[in-house]
C-alpha cells in the first residue's frame, strides 16, 4: 500500500461536543493523500463511539485507544505512528479549513529547509461564531526572534516534517502544558520555521481554556522551555534532561526567580484577557480577569494588572453594572497611579461623570459586587 504524504494526528479525551465537526473538517480536505490517526486517551463520554462511527466509513482513519495519560504522551502516541512525510497536528475542538493541508504541503515541498509551518487562525466561540483573526510572524528570522518570548505558532495549525519531529525526539512528557513551545524551540535549532499568512484553521475559544491554574502551569512550563533553550544555545547541556516534573523550585534552581515566574504569569493572563475581550467574548474575559485579580500579585507588573482591571470596568459598564464598573476603574487608578497618555483616562472621565451620580444613595460594597 502506498504511504500517505501526510499523517494527521489528533488526540481526544472527553471532547464529544465538538469532535464530529473537527473530524469532518479533516475528511473534507481538498488534499486527500493522508491518513488520519486519532488517539483517545481515556474518554468517558461519547468521543470513542463518534470516532468509531467515522472510522467504519472512512479507511483513512486509524483509531487507537490508550490508557489515560498526559497530553504530550498522547500526542507522541499518535505522532510516532505516523507513516507520512509530514505530520499535521489537529485538536478535537478546532476546525481545519478545506485547503489547509494543500497549502501547507505545497509550501513545505518548495521549502525543504523548513521543519514546521503553521498558519493564521480565526478564533471562533463555542457555537462557531467568528471572533477575530490571529496572526503570528511569518519568516524564519522573525519567528526565531519571537520564540525567545512566546511560542509564535498555533499548534493545531502546524504541519511538521516527520524527520524533524523524530530527530527532535517528539514532545517531552514532563512539559504537561507548553509541550508544543518546547518542541518548536528544539526543532528551530535544526530547521527553519515558517507561518503562512493565510487562515488555515478555526481555533475554538471556550470556557475550559481559561482556568488560572492551567495558565499558571503553562507559564511555568513556558519559562522552563526558554531556560532550557538558552542553555542549549550557549553550548551547555540541557538542564531539563532527566527531569520528571517542572516545578517553581526547579525553575528557581535554574536561576528563574519567583518574581520572574509571577511576572510571566501576570503577562500571560493579561494577554489572554485582552485577546478574549477584543474578540467580544466578555463573559470569558470577565471570568479569567476576576480569577486573575483574586490572586496575590507580589511581583506582577502594575501596568498589566491595571489594564485587566480596566477591562473588567468596561465589561461591567456594558452589563449596566455601573457601581461595579466605577469601583473596578478606581482600583485600576490605585494600581497604576501614573496614567499620562494611557487609554484609562478617557474611560475614567466617562465612568466618573456618570458613576458619581449613581453612587449617590449607595454604600460601597466589595469589588465586583452588583449595585
Amino acid at each position: 500500500m502506498k504511504k500517505p504524504v501526510v499523517s494527521v494526528a489528533m488526540v481526544t479525551c472527553n471532547v464529544d461536543r465538538f469532535l464530529a465537526e473537527s473530524i469532518e473538517s479533516i475528511l473534507g480536505q481538498t488534499f486527500t493523500e493522508f491518513e488520519f490517526i486519532i488517539v483517545d486517551f481515556g474518554s468517558s463520554d461519547q468521543s470513542k463511539s463518534i470516532i468509531s462511527s467515522y472510522a467504519a466509513k472512512d479507511s483513512r482513519i486509524r483509531f487507537q485507544e490508550i490508557s489515560n495519560c498526559s497530553l504530550p504522551e498522547a500526542r507522541n502516541a499518535g505522532c510516532f505512528l505516523a507513516q507520512g512525510k509530514y505530520i499535521a497536528i489537529m485538536d478535537a475542538d478546532d476546525v481545519s479549513l478545506p485547503n489547509r493541508l494543500l497549502r501547507e504541503v505545497e509550501f513545505m515541498e518548495k521549502h525543504p529547509e523548513v521543519g514546521v509551518v503553521g498558519g493564521a487562525v480565526e478564533w471562533i466561540n463555542a457555537t462557531g461564531k467568528r471572533l477575530r483573526k490571529m496572526q503570528h510572524p511569518l519568516t524564519d528570522s522573525e519567528i526565531q526572534s519571537a520564540l525567545l518570548r512566546y511560542p509564535a505558532l498555533w499548534q493545531p495549525s502546524v504541519l511538521i516534517r516527520r524527520d524533524a519531529f523524530v530527530s527532535a525526539g517528539g514532545y517531552r512528557p514532563f512539559f504537561v502544558v507548553a509541550h508544543d513551545y518546547d518542541l518548536w524551540l528544539r526543532i528551530a535549532e535544526r530547521f527553519q520555521i515558517a507561518n503562512l499568512e493565510e487562515v488555515v484553521l478555526k481555533y475554538r475559544i471556550h470556557p475550559y481554556q481559561v482556568s488560572l491554574g492551567k495558565r499558571r502551569q503553562q507559564s511555568i512550563c513556558g519559562v522552563a522551555a526558554q531556560a532550557s533553550a538558552i542553555a542549549r544555545r550557549n553550548g551547555n547541556p540541557d538542564p531539563l534532561n532527566g527531569v520528571k516534573e517542572i516545578t517553581p523550585a526547579l525553575l528557581a534552581g535554574l536561576g528563574v526567580t519567583d518574581a520572574k515566574q509571577q511576572a510571566t504569569l501576570a503577562s500571560d493572563c493579561a494577554w489572554w484577557v485582552r485577546s478574549v475581550y477584543a474578540a467580544g467574548e466578555n463573559d470569558l474575559a470577565l471570568k479569567t480577569a476576576v480569577e486573575m485579580l483574586q490572586h496575590d500579585w507580589l511581583w506582577g507588573e502594575r501596568r498589566r494588572i491595571a489594564d485587566v482591571q480596566l477591562i473588567v470596568a468596561r465589561i461591567f459598564w456594558r452589563q449596566n453594572r455601573f457601581l461595579s464598573s466605577f469601583l473596578a476603574a478606581g482600583r485600576a487608578v490605585l494600581t497604576r497611579a501614573i496614567l499620562v497618555g494611557h487609554p484609562l483616562n478617557s474611560t475614567l472621565r466617562r465612568l466618573t461623570n456618570r458613576g458619581m451620580r449613581i453612587l449617590e444613595g449607595f454604600k460601597f460594597r466589595p469589588w465586583g459586587g452588583r449595585p
